[in-house]
This record gives C-alpha cells, structure tokens and sequence, in this order.
C-alpha cells in the first residue's frame, strides 16, 4: 500500500512538473503596443506615464507602452493622425478646433482638472489687468488656445505681443517683460535666479479647459477599445503612484531628458501636489483622470462665445467617456 502510494504521490508530481515545462515552453502572451506622445520635454508634468512604464504597470495591463517626448518642433496632433502615434497628451482647445476642421480626435482622460496655464510676472504686478503696458511673451501655441482670451478679456493688444522661445533671459533682463508660464515649471527658474515673482492661474480668471488631456483617434476609438480601456486604467495608477512616490518616474524622465534637474522635479511635484491638478475638482470625488458632459460642455460654450470656435460645432465628437467612467482610481 505505501509503495503504491509512493508510485501515486511520483505520478502527481511527475504531471506537475511536466505543466511547468510546458508552460515556461509557450511564449509570452504578446503585449499590445502603444505609442504616446507628450506635450513638451518629459518633466514632471508628464510623471504619471513614465511611472507607469517604470513601475511596469502597464506591462501588468497587457501593454507595451513607449513615450516619446513632444517639444517646439513636434506637432502631437498632425503625428497623431498620420499613424505615428496612438494617443497624445493635447489641450482641449486644440481638439475641439481640430473636430471644427474635421479632424477625427477623440479624448478619452484628463489627468489635469483644469490647466496650468499662467502668466509670470514681476512681484510688483498685482492682477492680470495691470498688464495693458507690459511687453507680453507668448509662444506659438498661446496665440491660438488662451491669448485671444486673455487679450479679449483684459484689453490687451497684439502689439503688446512678442514670441515666448523659452529662453527666460528676456524676463530677467526686462522689468517691463511678463511672460507665459506654468507653475511648475518658470517660477522655479526664477526663483534660482534668487527674483520674486508672481504668477496667474489662467483657470482661476475663467479659463475653463482641461490639460494634458489623453487624445487618440476615432478609429482607435472603433477598432482597439480594450486597449484603450487598458492605457486609460494603467495610466491613472500611474499617476496615483507618482504622487506617492515620484523616483521610478522621474529616473525615467531623467534618462529621457537629461537637462532635468532633481530640484526642478521635485518642484513641480510639489505644485502639482499643492494645486490639487490631478487630485482636485471632480477627481476628488469621481477618480482621477475623470472628465464629465458638463466640463466639456462648458468650454465649447466659453470657445464658441469667445471667436474661438464655430457656433455649429459638434463639441461632443471631441470626447468620450467611455473608457474613463468606470474606472474610479481615487486619489
């Protein structure tokens, strides 16, 4: 009895030996692949991607995830729709003024609540309407999305205008010059170059679009929802995770954007956290990354009321909710 046993106990392990042989001989089920582009040089506005990759959650989501990096140069909407990407981090005002043309885009997140957007200014200046005699530095982009905004509400006049190249010289050598800026980002420069300054939340003055928001295309949308579904899943965890401990990220950002500093990350982590722009508004309450009928609305009524957009736009080809409405990753 105990030998047949024995023989029995051999056999049970004889077959669960040969299921592990079996199973490290089939090949790894595939991943499918994604390619996204951000908005500007990686920093740490864009740490909720990279941390995801770092933290191999999107690998844990079935995907294979590559970011390349945006900048002066790079065009996310005209790759998007050329087939060399599959999602972009874009700006509201740029959809629903790509959907007017045409333009098969479609945002599915927004990991910001409102948009960073901002002027800069010297410490002296004490509200945006002080500006009607400053020079006012303003890049490419800024002239088409928030400028004819600001200029239409506060009065001020294109000649007023200058390009913003991103070289900060011009404000440090100017007292007259006041600039673009994002909180996490201009501030920090100036406050190395040991000069006060104040800085403007555009969103705080009325300016109602979301940020960074995740952009792909109606036939992405159509032909690879779980994918997407996936991308938007493993992308909010991403950015959950970022904000509770930033270094897989930003080791990764380093590595794609040498320039960047320890210190210029962890300053804008720390307005990022500060602010409450992905953890704040409807996310704190409906998960981050959340988007809603109303928000989306509102904007194409303050475009449309601003010159910004035809009056016959069909706003709500610009967004779904389809793939963020479930997913509730609270902050």
């Amino acid at each position: 009895m105990l030998a047949y046993r024995s023989l029995q106990s051999l056999a049970r392990r004889g077959a669960v030996g040969l299921l592990f042989s079996l199973a490290a001989a089939l090949p790894a089920a595939a991943q499918d692949k994604v390619t996204v582009i951000t908005t500007w040089f990686a920093q740490a506005e864009h740490g909720g991607l990279y941390q995801a990759v770092a933290k191999d959650i999107y690998k844990k989501h079935g995907l294979d995830v590559t970011i390349k990096m945006g900048g002066p140069q790079v065009n996310g909407v005209q790759l998007l729709l050329a087939g060399q990407a599959d999602v972009i981090m874009n700006y509201d005002f740029a959809v629903l003024q790509g959907v007017e043309k045409g333009f098969p885009l479609v945002t599915i997140a927004a990991p910001f609540q409102f948009d960073i957007q901002g002027i800069m200014t010297r410490e002296d200046v004490k509200s945006l309407a002080d500006l009607k005699d400053k020079t006012i530095l303003v890049a490419g982009t800024g002239t088409t999305y928030w400028w004819p905004w600001v200029k239409k509400k506060y009065g001020y006049t294109d000649a007023q205008m200058r390009p913003y190249t991103f070289n900060m010289q011009p404000f440090f050598a100017d007292p007259n010059i006041v600039q673009q800026a994002f909180p996490s980002s201009e501030p920090y420069q100036a406050e190395q170059k040991g000069m006060k300054t104040n800085f403007f939340l555009l969103s705080d003055n009325g300016y109602p679009p979301y940020t960074q928001a995740l952009t792909t295309t109606r036939k992405m949308v159509q032909e690879r929802p779980d994918v997407l579904k996936r991308f938007v899943r493993a992308s909010v965890e991403g950015w959950k995770s970022y904000l509770e401990d930033p270094a897989p990220g930003n080791a990764l950002i380093k590595k794609d954007n040498p320039n960047m500093t320890d210190g210029q990350l962890a300053f804008g982590l720390k307005k990022l956290k500060e602010m409450k722009v992905v953890t704040g508004g409807d996310a704190a309450t409906k998960g981050i990354g959340t988007m809603s009928d109303e928000r989306w609305q509102k904007t194409a009524d303050f475009m449309k009321e601003w010159g910004l957009l035809k009056p016959d736009t069909d706003h709500r080809k610009a967004y779904t909710l389809e793939f963020i409405k479930d997913v509730k990753v609270m902050p």
